[in-house]
């Protein structure tokens, strides 16, 4: 159970208790939803004597899921009701909910009834047994093969290859994250799918652990196959982050010193059958190349300049360091 603290929440809300977890629920035209949602989730964790809020998070709604939320949340003492200006999209919405979250843990999950709340206690025990980040696992999907699976399947395979991350299912909400992880985490655009391979630049803990998973039942799939462009974008995003984050002239410099040199060992080339060959080279489309070169290796290496001082003024102006700590062990001296 939570211990009695008096805390203030990023809202001002003040609370007398810290929950022990604060269910994060993205919210996109759900109404029917909602209500077996909020009851499956009160119902899972008052059994389980795990003190818990819900953050419900409204993302431009136009179904009814604002009035609903409002209503409840003016009643009940364990939901919480975020509403947004617009349609921001999953990441910002899944972001404003651990703004907003007060729990030593945080669990996020869909509101279309695809994830069981019957999983979080056995996600909260995972973490528990010392990990950050524990991710869920569809292992039997109930969505369609074509349009969802098989994109799906391609996606995860690309990502894992790519970040070194070994998880099965990037796309699967249901994930219980350390409330600390969260803390030193920003989410952009639509990076809510990469939370783990985020979370691997921090230098968490991750697991997965399989997770019951339901067919819809209402509405529609707001998912589709034209996403798997987003998600390729992202990827080169993250791919970014993970190696040149604090670097950033590593590569660019790299590159530039590659394209330099060529340029300059073409140029030689040149300059030697012009001036001991006699040969004209005004016409070679080697000249243009050698130039191309050399004016996009300086290109190159001012952009790494120009990303140095951009990575150097994200730090500093956050106080956000370059390393993160998990413990400090020493021995007290009185």
């Amino acid at each position: 159970m939570g211990s009695e603290l008096v805390c203030e929440g990023m809202n001002g809300a003040i609370s007398t208790i810290v929950p022990d977890v604060s269910v994060v629920v993205p919210i996109h035209n759900e109404v029917e939803s909602l209500p077996l949602l909020l009851e499956a989730i009160a119902s899972t964790l008052s059994s389980s004597q795990i003190n818990y809020e819900i953050i419900c998070v409204d993302d431009g709604s136009t179904d009814g899921s604002v009035e609903y939320l409002k209503q409840e949340a003016k009643t009940r003492p364990d939901l919480k009701a975020v509403i947004l200006r617009r349609n921001y999209g999953q990441t910002a919405a899944m972001a404003a909910g651990f703004h907003y979250a007060l729990g030593r843990a945080i669990v996020s999950l869909d509101a279309d009834l695809q994830n069981d709340p019957a999983d979080i206690p056995m996600l909260l025990a995972k973490l528990d047994e010392g990990y950050d980040l524990v991710s869920g696992w569809r292992q039997k999907r109930q969505d369609g093969a074509i349009n969802r699976l098989l994109p799906s399947k391609i996606a995860n395979w690309l990502i894992r290859r790519t970040t070194s991350v070994n998880i099965h299912d990037y796309g699967c909400s249901l994930k219980a994250y350390r409330a600390e992880l969260l803390a030193d985490m920003n989410l952009y655009g639509e990076l809510h799918r990469f939370l783990p391979a985020l979370a691997y630049i921090e230098g968490a803990r991750i697991t997965e652990m399989p997770v019951r998973h339901h067919a819809r039942r209402f509405g529609r799939s707001k998912y589709g196959i034209w996403r798997t462009f987003r998600v390729l974008m992202d990827l080169l995003t993250i791919l970014f982050m993970k190696k040149f984050l604090t670097r950033p002239m590593h590569v660019f410099g790299l590159l530039g010193l590659i394209s330099m040199v060529s340029g300059t060992l073409i140029g030689i080339y040149l300059t030697f059958i012009k001036l001991a060959l006699g040969q004209m080279i005004g016409n070679r489309p080697l000249l243009i190349l050698a130039v191309l070169l050399l004016v996009t290796g300086v290109q190159l290496f001012c952009f790494g300049l120009l990303a140095e001082l951009l990575m150097r003024t994200y730090h500093e102006s956050q106080g956000r360091p370059i390393y993160r700590v998990r413990e400090v062990v020493a021995k007290n001296v009185n």
